[in-house]
């Protein structure tokens, strides 16, 4: 009997020195999906997504600013995807952080793979030419990954004070698990370096990274919708779960709407990851949540998420630990020893 899973997409930031090299490494030869997407990169004039992932070095201001790591991290994010043995796991929804649900279209079949690539390289090339301010990632559990009041309580300061200094604009961006990432604008991560106190390594300003999910990015909308037609979406095989936790179930949701969200609050309002998780694991009751690749980043939210629910007795990172040695919840691909329990033997 087959395992049920959700599957949920990685986002920006996901694609690091570690990575070089993953869609080589772990899907071989060069396939007809990647030379698609080479070939949109060369009618842009970009450096092919077979160039960078191929690169003898790693460097941050070519492979992680988002006009290349966008696609770079969509690709090997979809062939992870095609890769997971489907004789074993029955992918029961699929859901992402941030730029990740341009790639739940994608897995979901609400957009083609052509398509949805257009999307994910159209948006990581407007936050490069026209995106302003940037974002700032900081924790709200404790070293346990259970909520932490005072920690809580020193944000709900922070944002307040924000909010009486002219000239300062700090939004919500993501709630990621344990983590809650700001949009700010260049005064506003002045603010958030100097107000926030430092623990460990945080507050982290998140590089090449403008401030998505919040009214600061109001002016992208319509350049978004210009160069991304609404005819691309319809209707998907896979049930979704988008940045405000709504379930997207096939044969019930207008593409239109589907439309208007992605090029819309998707863009410029809080992204509640925390949420989507929460809704996918309560309506589906997985067996596994399966984290696609590049990169084990997002690994640690998804477990926050699900301590936060309490989800299969799990209430620490201690327990969680724990039981990941045993029986995993959390099967990330950019993990060896849990890629292999998920792919295909004949990927």
């Amino acid at each position: 009997m087959k395992e049920t899973a959700i599957v949920v997409c990685p986002g920006r930031g996901t694609y690091n020195a570690g990575e070089l090299g993953y869609l080589t490494r772990h899907h071989g030869a060069r396939s007809d999906f990647v030379e698609s997407l080479d070939a949109l990169r060369r009618d842009q004039a970009q450096p092919t997504l077979t160039a960078l992932d191929g690169a003898d070095t790693f460097r941050a201001g070519l492979h992680m600013s988002g006009d290349n790591a966008s696609l770079l991290i969509y690709a090997c994010a979809l062939a992870d995807f095609a890769a997971i043995n489907r004789d074993r796991y029955d992918i029961v929804a699929v859901t992402g952080n941030s730029m990740g649900w341009y790639l739940t279209l994608a897995c979901a079949g609400a957009l083609s793979l052509l398509d949805a690539g257009r999307l994910v390289n159209e948006m990581g090339a407007l936050m490069h030419t026209d995106g302003v301010g940037g974002q700032v990632i900081y924790p709200m559990v404790d070293e346990d990954w259970r909520p932490d009041p005072a920690k809580q309580k020193v944000i709900t300061s922070v944002l307040e004070k924000a909010r009486a200094t002219p000239g300062v604009d700090i939004r919500i961006s993501i709630k990621l698990g344990g983590l809650l990432v700001f949009a700010a604008n260049d005064q506003g991560l002045a603010f958030l370096a100097e107000e926030l106190p430092v623990t460990d390594r945080y507050p982290m300003r998140l590089n090449y990274h403008a401030a998505f999910h919040s009214g600061l990015l109001d002016h992208i909308l319509p350049m978004a919708k210009a160069r991304n037609s609404a005819s691309h979406f319809g209707d998907a095989h896979i049930p979704m779960i988008d940045g405000k936790g709504r379930l997207w179930s096939p044969s019930a949701y207008d593409p239109d709407e589907l439309y208007d969200y992605t090029l819309g609050a998707q863009i410029n309002e809080t992204y509640n990851f925390t949420c989507a998780i929460d809704v996918a694991v309560k309506e589906f009751a997985p067996d596994r949540v399966i984290v696609l690749g590049p990169g084990t980043t997002l690994g640690a939210p998804v477990a926050q998420a699900l301590i936060c629910d309490h989800w299969r007795g799990i209430e620490s990172k201690t327990a969680f630990t724990a039981r990941q040695k045993t029986d995993p919840l959390i099967l990330s691909m950019g993990i060896c020893e849990q890629r292999s329990i998920v792919v295909s033997e004949k990927s």
